[in-house]
């Protein structure tokens, strides 16, 4: 499975895509009829240079009932409103470019001679086309297979290996049809992003994001309130192992969602139990304050035996992903038979599929089943490979191809890959979502529990996108690339118990520090881990 571009020729329609003109003239002829003449056979037969330019304007001036010499006219002044897509040829310029003399550029233009003479006097970077092929010059037009492979011949072009663009429908399904990837132009900036998403590579550009945004990969919510906090900055530490790429709240011991004053919530709001064990697990906290935390983590557990929230009694709230974060650490240091009840219950949830609609804080089911596998990756113990992994298997196959933002696809992504389960689906739903910059659009991870208010961080997408792309090249690589037996990337840094083979943690942590995943450039860029 490997994501560098196999794409080697691009083909351009060049009205309505490369140029656009306006119908409206200042003739007889109104907009309507000018598109009606377009169509025409008549002008079919002209753009396939069958007739001259006088004998097409005759002929339709008499199918039409206008003046021939009005329709000279109407077509000069269309003639006359051509303007280069200079945004769009940019972009192509940058792409030819950087391809190091790979990728081919052609157009390809159902147009007479005699306006194709007059569009070659209009500014534009000619010299971008490696070739331009017109239906006047080949004696076919678009949508007739014949002009495609005419073209395919004269270039050499492997159709397979093709994008074709072009503002009609019927052309792109004739250029699909021979095995052209086709694109419909219908937005700019959205053939934009299709051709870098499809040009480049998705990791590549997803690390230039993260990098050029560092320290500003500030969460918001879905009414646009920008929001520091901390969890968001653990987990995107915790997948890039590039504390340079962060903004964290300095703790000795607990930790709190927000960083400085709340907002949308009381004034004074406590610290929980799910963002410090998040921070006390990616920042591999000392054994004896780590232990420390967790002795007053057990006096916040209801009668049911479920851990809570907050350290707060004040406020007695769980939630099912918070139960899993907490039982991740006291998994991660060896005490986690201490939470049975709450594990029982987690269980509980994950079989009758509690968290499908999410949880009281959580957006989505994807943010369930993706910690809950945090949980399985750090520990071997019996219960949790017997009872909770075979059905976390089933649960997440259950979601494979379910709608989903590009966060939940990449944490559905990054669970099979840590699960064994190969999902091409969803990877071809997420690549796609890949925004021009390089970045993945937000994703919403969490939500205040009283007003639903959503939350999100588009440098946590990216990050995660990042992550699940390598993890499945990995786990499932294609012919081309290295041997099937490699696994795939941890979702979190393993601990070591007694439970656990040292042999198995020593190849994790030579796997962490050769990881190609890794966006850290020196030796301070890392998490701090004390294993």
């Amino acid at each position: 499975m490997s994501f560098a571009s196999n794409y080697t020729t691009l083909i351009f329609d060049i009205g309505d895509v490369l140029f656009s003109w306006s119908p409206q003239t200042k003739t007889s002829i109104s907009q309507n009829v000018l598109r009606k003449i377009l169509s025409s056979l008549t002008w079919n037969d002209y753009e396939r240079g069958r007739m001259s330019q006088a004998e097409c304007y005759a002929r339709v001036g008499g199918e039409f009932s206008v003046d021939p010499t009005e329709v000279a006219r109407a077509f000069q002044d269309a003639r006359d409103s051509l303007q280069s897509n200079e945004e769009l040829i940019s972009v192509i310029r940058h792409l030819k470019a950087r391809s190091d003399g790979t990728l081919h550029v052609f157009a390809m233009s159902n147009i007479s001679a005699p306006d194709y003479e007059v569009l070659r006097t209009k500014p534009a970077d000619w010299s971008l086309f490696d070739g331009i092929f017109t239906s006047a010059d080949v004696g076919e037009r678009k949508p007739n297979l014949g002009f495609y492979k005419a073209v395919i011949s004269s270039t050499g072009a492997d159709p397979s290996r093709t994008i074709f663009v072009d503002d009609k429908m019927v052309n792109v399904l004739s250029a699909r049809s021979l095995g052209m990837r086709g694109i419909i132009f219908d937005d700019t900036r959205e053939v934009i992003r299709m051709l870098y998403n499809l040009l480049g590579d998705p990791v590549e550009r997803g690390r230039q994001y993260l990098t050029m945004n560092a320290k500003k990969l500030i969460s918001v919510t879905d009414n646009g309130i920008l929001l520091r906090e901390n969890f968001a900055q653990l987990l995107i530490l915790e997948a890039t192992d590039n504390r340079s790429l962060i903004n964290l709240t300095d703790t000795h011991r607990t930790w709190n969602f927000f960083q400085g004053k709340p907002l949308l919530t009381t004034e004074e709001f406590p610290f929980d139990l799910d963002t410090t064990s998040l921070g006390l697990t990616v920042m591999g906290s000392p054994e004896d304050v780590a232990h420390s935390v967790m002795d007053d983590m057990l006096d916040y557990i209801d009668d049911d035996g479920i851990i809570q929230t907050y350290f707060d009694h004040r406020r007695p709230r769980v939630d099912p992903v918070v139960c899993v974060n907490a039982l991740t650490l006291f998994y991660y240091y060896g005490r986690g038979h201490q939470l049975d009840r709450t594990l029982h219950w987690v269980r509980e949830v994950l079989l009758h599929r509690a968290y499908l609609d999410g949880t009281r804080y959580y957006a989505t089911p994807e943010c369930f089943l993706y910690f809950l596998g945090r949980l399985l990756e750090i520990s071997s113990d019996v219960y949790l490979a017997v009872y909770i992994k075979p059905l976390l298997i089933e649960r997440v196959r259950e979601r494979i191809g379910a709608d989903g933002d590009a966060l939940a696809l990449s944490m559905r992504l990054r669970l099979c890959a840590h699960l064994g389960l190969h999902n091409d689906v969803d990877l071809r739903t997420l690549l796609p979502l890949q925004c021009e910059d390089g970045g993945w659009e937000i994703g919403w991870i969490y939500k205040y529990g009283s007003s639903g208010i959503k939350i999100g961080n588009r440098g946590l997408t990216t990050s995660l996108a990042v992550k699940a792309i390598i993890e499945m090249q990995k786990r499932f690589p294609s012919p081309s690339s290295s041997p099937s037996t490699v696994p795939a990337i941890p979702l979190v840094k393993q601990a070591y118990t007694t439970a656990q083979p040292p042999e198995r943690f020593l190849q994790s942590k030579s796997d962490s520090s050769t990881n190609p995943s890794s966006i850290a450039t020196s030796p301070s860029a890392t998490t701090g881990q004390h294993l």
